[in-house]
Order: C-alpha cells, then sequence, then structure tokens
C-alpha cells in the first residue's frame, strides 16, 4: 500500500467520527417516526429521514468500495415510477432497509472503535510506525463489517436470484400462453374462415363444372384470390411469431424494415453483435416493435430514433423519440409488457421521459453470443 493509500484511508476515518453522530441522530428519527407513523404523524418524518439514511448508508458503501477494491452495490428494491406514499411503503418493507436500521445502531461504537485507534496510530512520535503498518488491516477490516451489514451475502443473492427467476419464469409462461392464444385467434378468424370459404368454392365449382364451365371457371379465380389472401394471412401470423428478415439479415435490418412502415421517420444507428441467441433477438425486436407503436400512438414526435449497441456480454438499446414526453410506464399495459418480455432475459428497461421530451427508452439485455450465423445472405452457400 502507498503512502497516499494510507492517508485516504486515514480521511475515511476521520470522516466517519461525525458520520457517526449522523447515524446516531438518524436511528433516534427513524425510530421515533416509525412509532408515529401508526397516528399517521410520522409518515411526514420518514420521508425525509429514510432517504437520508439511504443517502448516508450510500457513503459508508462507498468508503467500503474504495478500501476493499471491490463494488458494494445498494441491493434495495426498485420504487422507479412509485408516488411518494407507495415510495415510502416498499422502503419500508425492504428488508435492506432493516438492516440499515441496525447498522445505524452500531455505527458510532464502530467509528470511536476503529477511527480513533488509527488517528491515535498517526501520531508520529510514539506510533507512527504502528500506524503505517497498521492503519490498512483495521480499515479493511471495518469495511468488511459494513459491507457485512450493507450488502446481501453469497446466500441472500442466490435466494434473491430465486426468486427473480420464478417471477420471471411464470411471466414467460403467461406471455407464452397469451401469444399462443393471439396465434389460434389470428388462424380462427383468418385463415381458418378463408380457407372454408376456399372448399366451399371450390365444391361449388365441381359441381358447376358439366352444366355451366363459365359459372365454374369464375369461381375457380375466386377460389385463387381466397388462396392468396389465405397465404397473406398465414405470412401475417408467421410474421407475428419470427419475422423471416430477423432471421435472414439480423436485429438491425429487420428494425429498418419496421421504421419503414411508421408514420414518423425513424433513424436506426449502432448495430447488434453477430451471434445473438435466437429466442434473445427475437424478443429485442418486439420490444422495440412495441416501443415504436407507442412513439406512433401517443408521443406526437417528429422524429424518432434507434440506437443499437454492443458492449461486452450485453446488448443495449435506446428508443427515442422528439415528442411531447410525460411517459409513464406504471400507466398502461404496453410498457409492462415490454418489461416482463426482457425479464425472461434478465433484461432492464428504463424510461426517461420528462414533460415537453425527448422520451428515452433504454433496453440492456445480458447475452452469450453463440455462433455467428450462417445464412446465405453472408455469403455461405
Amino acid at each position: 500500500m502507498t503512502n497516499a493509500g494510507r492517508l485516504r484511508m486515514t480521511g475515511y476515518a476521520a470522516l466517519q467520527l461525525p458520520l457517526a453522530a449522523l447515524a446516531l441522530v438518524l436511528f433516534i428519527v427513524d425510530a421515533v417516526a416509525a412509532v408515529l407513523a401508526v397516528i399517521v404523524v410520522g409518515l411526514p418524518i420518514l420521508m425525509v429521514s429514510m432517504p437520508a439514511t439511504r443517502w448516508l448508508v450510500g457513503v459508508h458503501r462507498r468508503f467500503a468500495a474504495h478500501v476493499l477494491g471491490s463494488p458494494v452495490p445498494p441491493p434495495y428494491r426498485s420504487t422507479e415510477g412509485e408516488g411518494r406514499l407507495e415510495s415510502l411503503r416498499t422502503m419500508a418493507s425492504d428488508p435492506m432497509s432493516w438492516r440499515d436500521l441496525a447498522w445505524l445502531l452500531i455505527a458510532l461504537p464502530l467509528a470511536l472503535t476503529t477511527s480513533l485507534i488509527v488517528l491515535i496510530l498517526l501520531v508520529p512520535i510514539v506510533t507512527g510506525i504502528a500506524w503505517w503498518f497498521g492503519v490498512g488491516p483495521i480499515m479493511v477490516a471495518r469495511s468488511r463489517i459494513d459491507r457485512w451489514f450493507l450488502a446481501f451475502g453469497t446466500t441472500e443473492r442466490l435466494e434473491q436470484r430465486v426468486e427473480a427467476l420464478t417471477e420471471t419464469r411464470s411471466q414467460s409462461l403467461d406471455h407464452a400462453a397469451a401469444e399462443l392464444r393471439r396465434i389460434e385467434r389470428d388462424l380462427h378468424d383468418g385463415a381458418q374462415a378463408r380457407l372454408a370459404g376456399l372448399g366451399m368454392t371450390i365444391g361449388m365449382a365441381a359441381e358447376l363444372l358439366e352444366r355451366d364451365p363459365e359459372g365454374a371457371r369464375k369461381m375457380l379465380a375466386e377460389a385463387r384470390l381466397t388462396s392468396s389472401a389465405v397465404l397473406g394471412d398465414l405470412r401475417d401470423v408467421v410474421h407475428g411469431i419470427h419475422p423471416p428478415v430477423l432471421a435472414d439479415r439480423g436485429l438491425r435490418a429487420a428494425i429498418e424494415a419496421l421504421a419503414l412502415d411508421l408514420a414518423v421517420p425513424v433513424e436506426v444507428t449502432g448495430d447488434a453483435p453477430a451471434g445473438l441467441p435466437a429466442p434473445v433477438e427475437s424478443a429485442t425486436y418486439f420490444t422495440v416493435a412495441e416501443c415504436l407503436a407507442n412513439v406512433a400512438k401517443h408521443s406526437d414526435a417528429q422524429r424518432a430514433w434507434v440506437e443499437l449497441a454492443s458492449p461486452p456480454g450485453q446488448l443495449t438499446v435506446v428508443v427515442g423519440d422528439d415528442g411531447r414526453g410525460g411517459a409513464d410506464p406504471s400507466a398502461g399495459t404496453g410498457m409492462r409488457g415490454v418489461a416482463r418480455r426482457l425479464a425472461a432475459f434478465d433484461g432492464t428497461m428504463t424510461v426517461s421521459s420528462p414533460i415537453g421530451g425527448p422520451t428515452l427508452v433504454t433496453l440492456e439485455v445480458p447475452c452469450d453470443l453463440s455462433s455467428p450465423r450462417t445464412t446465405p445472405s453472408s455469403g455461405t452457400a
């Protein structure tokens, strides 16, 4: 460890003393406000004290991350898109909020024990050498205690992972069932009805063939038109399952083809990595399709854009427009459907849509790249 690193850790130790006093104050305020919340009086206090607690805890997470050389991420439940009371309810029911409260209680004695020792060891006359060798281990031990309180351990992370997978599996099954019902409805109302009519027309033509060849010829011509319409219906159904252009030319080309049918001009930039897993590619395509449909229906935009990027191990897509903004992911089923579709692949969706625009929908999907696609369009026989 360099001398600068030791001095930085000593600075952390010095800062933790006044922060520990603040932690004790916040513990008292949080506890009293929680009791008063039963009679509603404490709710406004909690709306201030709980975010302040998370801010203070976040400062110590950053200290611990710098000392340990590894991130200590905040494992809170998301409150995005929630109102103030709903957000407060989410924070209050979050197990990590209770661990934060326990940490506030031990922060003062912990700081008095570790931080004062570090500062005393800094006195060069008697203990300067001890400070040189001791500040690192002392602050590492302190940071490990903070990390134990303020971040989930391996077992808890695995439990969260199992819970998330259970939820996304249920959502995926619901989505698959809905898709099957849609396909069945499309076939029943479209191709099946036309095929039934086609069979009747051919049967009538067969009966007229001997006594009215001209009438039979007209019916057969009508049957040919009906067969073309049936093929069109079947292509539409297939397109709704997996567009041929997506399989043949990849994600960017499929999005460009999608943009051509949109009333709002759409610019597509960047590119997706080669070898995307087909389910990820398909989910991303239909997600972008839903976002662009929302642009056309609700945004009053003059233009829109789709930006593709592929940082290592991830596909990122940003769908933006210059419309009126104010999009709320919790207000309709469309955006929630987008989030559910991505969640099946551990993907996330974030929305930035201030009043007046622009609206930016950022889609991030982790993916392990498979071998590059091999199609005639890539020059392979």
